[in-house]
């Protein structure tokens, strides 16, 4: 990992020295002169690869025409999206914004305001799960409840109660007087690729029932195809009554939607909540695309497909290789790796074979590759994971 010095952008991250001219559907083309293959997808947003025609030829279009109106307007392009996304899912009614976080401030509003809006302003807390990551405003990183992104930012947003992840007396426990409802990703990604058993999510289902509280998903990793269905929720045997999308949803292009059932935000009239750019002409044109090529026929069964063929390929280096990893988890083309020697050091193994990955938390390092990646591709990163373990075995073996 590497920082460049001379740089004006700010340093909140460390970025390996690394940069990028060009891709091409799973390949991106370094600044280096070479070729890699690229199983970040942007962490988990260029779900279609890299310049993908179909959302070139949208976003082109769309540019020669109008850039953005703002929200005092009618869009009939967003309210097509809206529509398109609303009868794919459970909700009524959908509200764009640019990002995963904006998303999920807007799911959390929901929650809020629609008990409010029936008269019970004092239920407004959230119950959450260890292990979560919802975001980096002040409220998502309540919401996600990690220290050590906390850390240095003053008294943390009030109203929210983590529960260990999985563990439904603790949920039960946790819900009061002043409960409004209760937050999940169906896979923790950040968190390790972690998921629970259909039992825990319709445990959460019907503890919301019982109690009159909102149950929602954060789908802004898991939705929009990376686990196999168009949303995550789907293979969790429950419906929830509010969803956050973002990453996957404009194939690249900012954008983020929260839905919801018209019950659910029937409190969000006009006033309550808002956005400059979102539901932006070019980032809608954007969604309209990802759309088209996700609900063509045989989509998500090539995703389950090269899904099966990841995780039994990756099995079989773990199998091979103990001392380097331990076990492949996860669900679609959302796949972990946990790994044995520090993640890091896996990652930039990886990426020394010209293999681009992404770490995780519970030391685990994830492979995300596009949703078009074909079998040879699959493949063919697997054989860099293999060429990585080998040198790293081998290192391990001289060291002892």
């Amino acid at each position: 990992m590497s920082t460049n010095a001379s740089s004006h952008l700010m340093p909140v991250f460390a970025r390996a020295d690394l940069a990028f001219d060009r891709g091409e559907g799973v390949w991106l083309h370094g600044a280096d002169g070479e070729r890699y293959l690229d199983f970040t997808s942007g962490v988990a947003v260029n779900a279609l690869g890299h310049a993908h025609p179909h959302l070139v030829a949208a976003l082109q279009e769309q540019a020669t025409k109008l850039w953005h109106m703002s929200n005092l307007f009618r869009s009939p392009d967003g309210e097509k999206v809206a529509a398109r996304l609303c009868a794919a899912s459970f909700a009524d009614v959908a509200f764009f914004c640019n990002s995963g976080a904006e998303a999920m401030e807007a799911v959390i509003k929901v929650v809020r305001k629609h008990h409010a809006a029936k008269g019970h302003p004092e239920r407004y807390r959230i119950i959450t799960f260890e292990g979560a990551f919802h975001g980096r405003t002040l409220a998502t990183l309540a919401a996600g409840g990690q220290e050590k992104y906390l850390e240095g930012f003053g008294p943390r947003v009030e109203g929210f109660d983590q529960v260990p992840h999985g563990d439904v007396e603790a949920v039960r426990k946790a819900i009061g007087p002043h409960t409004a409802g209760i937050l999940i990703e169906p896979v923790q990604g950040e968190g390790g690729v972690r998921s629970a058993p259909q039992s825990f999510f319709k445990a959460l289902r019907q503890l919301c029932d019982e109690h009159g509280l909102l149950l929602a998903f954060d789908e802004v990793q898991t939705g929009m195809g990376r686990t196999g269905e168009l949303f995550a929720y789907q293979w969790t045997g429950v419906t929830p009554d509010v969803m956050a999308l973002a990453k996957a949803l404009g194939g690249g292009f900012p954008i983020g939607a929260c839905l919801a059932t018209a019950d659910a935000a029937s409190g969000m009239t006009p006033g309550t909540h808002g956005s400059t750019f979102g539901g932006n002409p070019l980032a809608i044109a954007a969604a309209g695309a990802v759309l088209d090529v996700m609900q063509a026929p045989g989509f998500f069964d090539h995703v389950k497909r090269m899904s099966l063929l990841l995780k039994q390929k990756l099995a079989s280096v773990v199998d091979r290789y103990p001392a380097i990893l331990s076990d492949v988890r996860g669900e679609g083309l959302l796949v972990g790796v946990k790994a044995v020697i520090p993640s890091g050091e896996l990652v930039a193994a990886l990426r020394g074979e010209k293999l681009l990955t992404v770490g995780a938390g519970d030391n685990v390092v994830r492979f995300l590759p596009p949703l078009i990646a074909t079998e040879a591709e699959i493949g063919e990163g697997v054989a860099r994971l293999e060429r990585a373990c080998a040198s790293l075995d081998a290192s391990q073996r001289k060291a002892v």
